[in-house]
């Protein structure tokens, strides 16, 4: 679920478990979005008046905790929110990142302000920008991260009810030229398959986030800031006694002191004396991923999976590589092959 997926097609079919049944798509995206906000609201006017009582589920706020809770089999119903985070061990930028970030590297696209290259009404004014990063970063030979195999596993094993990306997508074609690519039939400007700062989230968003953050009961936070919203705030969507392990470079989505005071304080509390379910492991997410899988006892079948799915990747691309080459020796011995002499009449 995403503004969409930084992650490669078949990383993303992945990434998601089958959906339960949902509501039907036939209500608005207005009616879904109200129906949460209002969820939203109750729970929390009942925390702040003390209406709901708060379950200690983890027996210590460490990762061990976590692994523990996992392999008590109470934990049936996992989400992961992930950031780019996790891929940057990939080789694809973050954005936020200090130097290495993609918000770090755009002066080149004389943008007025960073976050632009990724706003429709600026995309649609002037969309050079994105098609040049675009260009920049495909292809690519980017293969999925100990993370993303480390979610599969969760998938597989039964216990992930889904994956809320806010990075990601599709685009509706699949090789760059140097042209702005425009539809065959319109001529109109071709959009990918994202959401741009700007645009409305699909119904979709609201009707599946209504149904999984309240059964959810471990959520994994993973590779981003939380400085997004609606994303950000998904993490206080969770019941007040689920427990909430974040891995990434640094503490994020932090509750604000001053809303803490007047009892609205729905961010993560990882250090304060009434902590009571927020996990804070400071690591890269592949690091993380690693160390959790080790006290599951998962280790050796995550790399054993990692070793396995690259190496098919690599299978494949050296396939691809081969045929190419080939087509395209086959086509320079056409073009520099004499011409057929005519036959005489």
């Amino acid at each position: 679920m995403s503004d969409s997926s930084e992650l490669p097609k078949s990383e993303k079919e992945e990434e998601v478990t089958p959906e339960p049944e949902e509501q039907s798509d036939d209500s608005s995206e207005d009616e879904a979005a109200g129906d949460a906000d209002m969820d939203f609201m109750r729970n929390l006017f009942s925390s702040a008046l003390g209406l709901s009582s708060a379950e200690k589920v983890l027996d210590e706020l460490t990762l061990d905790g976590v692994a523990r809770y996992i392999n008590s089999g109470k934990c049936k119903n996992i989400i992961c929110m992930v950031g780019a985070g996790i891929s940057t061990s990939a080789g694809i930028p973050d954005f936020r990142s200090p130097g290495t970030g993609l918000y770090a590297n755009l002066q080149k696209y004389n943008l007025p302000y960073p976050e632009a290259i990724f706003q429709i009404d600026y995309f649609k004014k002037h969309p050079e920008p994105f098609f040049a990063l675009a260009r920049e970063l495909y292809p690519g030979q980017f293969k999925p991260t100990i993370c993303h195999y480390f979610m599969k596993m969760l998938k597989d094993k039964g216990i992930l009810r889904r994956c809320y990306t806010q990075v990601g997508g599709t685009l509706t074609f699949h090789k760059f030229s140097d042209d702005i690519p425009k539809c065959d039939k319109c001529s109109s400007l071709v959009k990918p398959d994202i959401v741009f700062f700007g645009e409305n989230l699909p119904a979709r968003f609201f009707t599946s986030m209504k149904m999984d953050f309240p059964r959810c009961d471990l959520l994994i936070v993973m590779g981003t800031s939380l400085q997004v919203q609606p994303f950000a705030s998904l993490v206080s969507r969770v019941s007040k006694s689920c427990p909430r392990l974040l891995i990434n470079m640094e503490k994020s989505g932090q509750v604000n002191p001053m809303m803490s005071l007047f009892g609205f304080g729905e961010g993560m509390d990882f250090d304060s004396d009434k902590a009571y379910r927020d996990v804070a492991h400071i690591s890269t997410c592949d690091d993380g991923c690693l160390a959790l899988a080790d006290l599951l006892g998962w280790k050796a079948e995550l790399e054993e999976l990692v070793k396995k799915e690259h190496a098919k990747i690599d299978s494949q691309d050296a396939k691809e590589k081969a045929s190419e080459n080939k087509g395209a020796t086959a086509k320079a011995s056409s073009a520099s092959a004499p011409p057929e002499p005519k036959a005489e009449e």
